[in-house]
């Protein structure tokens, strides 16, 4: 699917791209409405209208995606609520075998995520995540989501990155086409971010729903 030979640099997502997106669909769709109806003796159909107002109004923005905004914005106690469910918390079943690949083939794997730092502390806790990767970069360290091209050029500094030798794989269109117009060269979406949910399909990007699908061009490095 792609020439590795040409591909330095794998750039990698991690929600619903190396973990299973159903912990965070389950706690920002369920969970927070729920416990937002409970401490405010709403009905719970209000509670999830409210919380979905919310989200919308900063969709695709950092506070979207800070936990801290979350906590002020709300009044709940977000940090202790993810603390809660981290049972939910699951790497992709073949996220690891990838990611070994990839190291054993030399390629740089770099976490880049729009995850909370607390956030992302929490799923290297609970997880064997960190011991596939290089380098780790929440976007909360760069001031501006991965939606932004700002993110890109704080990146792609950073590291040292040639683009057009990075592959990125997200499951969100278009923070793939936020990355291509910064001039990422191989781009790669993901189907099956919640592994309760139906299979999505990409309009722009070729997507897959198994990395061991990528095994044997990597292993071979054609």
């Amino acid at each position: 699917m792609f020439p590795w030979n040409k591909i330095d640099t794998v750039l990698l997502d991690m929600d619903g791209t190396l973990l299973d997106l159903h912990f965070d669909n389950h706690f920002w769709l369920s969970l927070v409405p729920q416990t937002l109806s409970h401490q405010k003796n709403l009905p719970i159909e209000r509670a999830r209208t409210l919380v979905e107002a919310a989200y919308d109004k900063v969709f695709g923005t950092l506070e979207w995606y800070c936990l801290d905004y979350w906590e002020r914005e709300l009044q709940l106690d977000i940090i202790a609520l993810h603390r809660s469910i981290v049972d939910r918390i699951q790497m992709r079943q073949d996220s690891m075998p990838f990611l070994t690949a990839l190291g054993e083939q030399g390629k740089s794997r770099i976490l880049v995520t729009n995850a909370h730092p607390s956030s992302l502390a929490l799923k290297l806790e609970h997880t064997d995540l960190a011991a596939g990767l290089d380098h780790m970069l929440s976007s909360h360290a760069t001031g501006y989501p991965k939606e932004a091209p700002q993110f890109w050029e704080t990146l792609f500094t950073q590291y040292q990155l040639d683009p057009s030798r990075c592959l990125f794989i997200d499951d969100s269109e278009p923070i793939l086409q936020a990355a291509q117009k910064a001039g990422v060269g191989y781009l790669l979406g993901i189907k099956n971010p919640d592994s309760q949910k139906p299979l999505k399909s990409f309009n722009d990007f070729p997507a897959i729903a198994d990395y061991h699908d990528l095994l044997n061009s990597l292993l071979t490095n054609r």
